[in-house]
């Protein structure tokens, strides 16, 4: 997102992936939540407009791959690190053991503290570039909304006309951003399964909605279409602590089930080393382990890490590998009903698409 913004004129930002100068000073970013990079030729035919667009590259998305740190990437330019959003749920450090759900929130944690780095959107606020977010009302003045969105006029939008009608309106002026958001992809999948008839209407949803949008914008609007992450259909569940000896020494669960954040009774080393044994010798190949050092040194939450968002990261980091899933045995029921998971370091979960398109 920073180089888009550079080509609308805001010199604080860098042109990392040759977006050039804005044609017309509008510029549209088409966020498709759970849209993976492996899914636009398998699933073409569903999909005539966005097969149309033109790929201008295949991104890497942070680690983990989900919405609250891929989005806080997208809308920072910063990686995890940074911006401290190191998940779908963390423990708040000195809390006493309660977990943050970032994408619900908890008024107790302020959004401007937790997620402190300025979002380009504020940026380019300052700046006099117009910026506008639409996504659905229910998210307006959330939590998350206020730590990653922050600088957007939001507009609420439930439909796909209202959709269509604010993002077109907002960009009647230049220079001018708009962020547009649905979650219809990603939800089926987690629900039936991505390749599922539920998901594959999803995915014709949002085609159609491209296909109007792209006759009713502005001359010379370009559009970027991009997701957070992509998805994988799951078929070994392993519910922790549950006929197995997994949740020794481990205090607090977080994460998610493709990648979870263990925070342990006791915090040493030697105690890190333990659990670590013993999730491989019960999982061997099955998961990836790294206490919360191994992973900063490894670069897992990119090249620097604030004292802040170390804090944050599990004393033991679990991801899964292949098509498994870590259940939370308190939301087991929950977790291991969604087909579709993400949050892993698999290449189709963690590769997205930026797609193109120059309306004329």
């Amino acid at each position: 997102m920073p180089s888009i913004f550079s080509s609308l004129g805001l010199t604080t930002a860098h042109d990392s992936i040759n977006c050039g100068e804005s044609p017309s000073g509008r510029e549209l970013v088409f966020l498709v939540d759970g849209l993976g990079a492996d899914l636009l030729s398998k699933y073409a035919e569903a999909a005539p407009t966005l097969a149309r667009m033109v790929l201008h590259g295949t991104i890497t998305t942070s680690f983990p791959s989900t919405t609250a740190t891929s989005l806080a990437t997208l809308t920072t330019g910063e990686m995890p690190g940074a911006h401290g959003m190191l998940g779908y749920t963390v423990q708040v450090p000195r809390s006493g053991g309660r977990v943050l759900n970032t994408l619900k929130w908890d008024e107790r944690v302020d959004p401007a503290i937790w997620q402190p780095v300025p979002t380009l959107f504020e940026r380019a606020t300052a700046a006099d570039i117009s910026v506008t977010h639409v996504a659905a009302k229910r998210y307006e003045n959330t939590g998350f909304t206020r730590a990653v969105f922050r600088g957007a006029h939001y507009k609420g939008a439930n439909i796909a006309a209202d959709l269509i009608s604010e993002t077109v309106a907002a960009l009647q002026k230049s220079p001018s951003f708009v962020y547009l958001y649905v979650n219809d992809v990603d939800s089926a999948g987690h629900s039936d399964g991505v390749g599922s008839d539920k998901w594959i209407a999803a995915l014709k949803s949002v085609d159609d909605l491209l296909h109007t949008l792209i006759k009713k914008l502005p001359r010379g609007t370009r559009i970027w279409l991009t997701a957070d992450h992509g998805m994988i259909n799951v078929d070994e569940k392993i519910v922790l602590g549950s006929d197995n000896d997994l949740l020794t020494d481990v205090a607090v669960i977080a994460g998610e089930p493709r990648m979870r954040h263990l925070y342990l009774a006791t915090e040493s080393e030697a105690a890190q080393k333990e659990v670590i044994s013993r999730w491989e010798s019960e999982l061997a190949s099955k998961v990836t382990m790294h206490t919360r050092q191994s992973a900063i040194a490894a670069g897992l939450f990119g090249p620097q890490v604030t004292l802040d968002a170390a804090e944050r990261a599990g004393d033991v980091i679990a991801i899964a590998q292949g098509n498994l899933v870590l259940l939370d045995p308190e939301r087991a029921d929950k977790e291991g009903s969604m087909i579709g998971h993400h949050g892993g370091d698999s290449v189709v979960e963690s590769s997205v698409p930026l797609l193109q398109h120059a309306v004329n």
